[in-house]
């Protein structure tokens, strides 16, 4: 396996040094969770709103207690979390696992990415879900029959990802039991429902067949996962998809301006969510297909900050 985990800039160690200090650190989380919420609300998407919504699914109660009922359903009580899976992730000290972030997941993308082309606002999100999915049916040979998304949290990515190939059957696979109780939730109700699996499961270790799959699909995880998972979960992919079959992975350009350029305060809040992000950065990912058995991965730039790979199986 390929390991290329390279030291940080000057400034990036600066930064890493910042979020060394505890209270530092909080203190960083929790501003960047205030400007992610002022941004949703400042563009029409209203945070505080659509998350009691949820809880409460048209029910009286402020949190349906059908909730616990569908976390049963899908959890494996077995499941034995990695290390690295559990901190603190996007300003969340339970990380993913806890139904805050499963609630807060749709609002914050729409926040997040309002910002990607300045025209979109609050469709930002959807735009730059679409514009992976271009690329997607622009280069697969075919459309692909059965789809594996890894990293699929709440089934934003898995629902967009059927809308665009519907005659597949999809499988949603997460670390988080919350994140899948909603997707399950969102899917239930609707006409495609039985086009839908909720697997929850370690990208790495995912259990399911060998070649099973024609497409794995990783949208916007990889920056959330150190080297040696994301270096795993390349070679899982690589064995549960079928001769010729492709691993697609969209996600932050690290080679784009808009990093290169981050004012410092920015990059400090953003590091503060995401503490894998210098590995990531620093991964070799066309070196590390190639090693698990794919082919040279074809690069495109599907939006001004974020790339997408496709490289078939070799």
């Amino acid at each position: 396996m390929t390991s290329s985990v390279a030291a940080p800039n000057l400034l990036s160690a600066v930064v890493n040094g910042v979020l060394a200090i505890k209270p530092l650190a909080t203190l960083a989380k929790n501003r960047a969770r205030t400007m992610m919420i002022d941004r949703a609300e400042s563009i029409g998407v209203y945070w505080r709103e659509e998350v009691k919504r949820l809880q409460a699914r048209d029910a009286n109660a402020p949190f349906d207690p059908l909730w616990a009922d569908d976390l049963a359903a899908v959890q494996n009580p077995n499941l034995a979390y990695p290390d690295y899976y559990v901190t603190s992730f996007h300003a969340y000290e339970e990380g993913n696992l806890g139904w805050k972030p499963a609630m807060e997941v749709e609002v914050a993308a729409k926040a997040v990415h309002a910002r990607i082309w300045p025209e979109a606002g609050a469709a930002g999100d959807a735009k730059l879900r679409q514009s992976y999915h271009d690329v997607l049916k622009a280069q697969l040979p075919e459309a692909p029959r059965a789809i594996a998304d890894l990293g699929c949290g709440v089934g934003m990515s898995t629902e967009t990802l059927y809308a665009t190939f519907p005659a597949a059957q999809m499988t949603g696979i997460d670390l988080s039991p919350y994140f899948l109780a909603v997707a399950q939730y969102r899917t239930a109700a609707t006409p495609e429902a039985a086009a839908f699996t909720w697997h929850h499961a370690a990208a790495e270790q995912t259990g399911l067949p060998d070649r099973q799959f024609d497409l794995v699909s990783a949208c916007l995880m990889f920056h959330e996962l150190p080297q040696f998972a994301a270096i795993a979960i390349i070679h899982e992919a690589r064995r549960i998809l079928r001769p010729g079959g492709h691993l697609a992975i969209m996600d932050m350009n690290p080679a784009c301006d808009t990093f290169a350029k981050m004012p410092p305060f920015v990059l400090t809040l953003l590091k503060s969510t995401e503490p894998y992000l210098d590995e990531y950065f620093a991964l070799d990912f066309s070196t590390t297909m190639q090693a698990a058995g794919f082919e040279t991965p074809q690069v495109f730039l599907n939006s001004p900050r974020h790339r997408t790979l496709i490289a078939r199986v070799r």
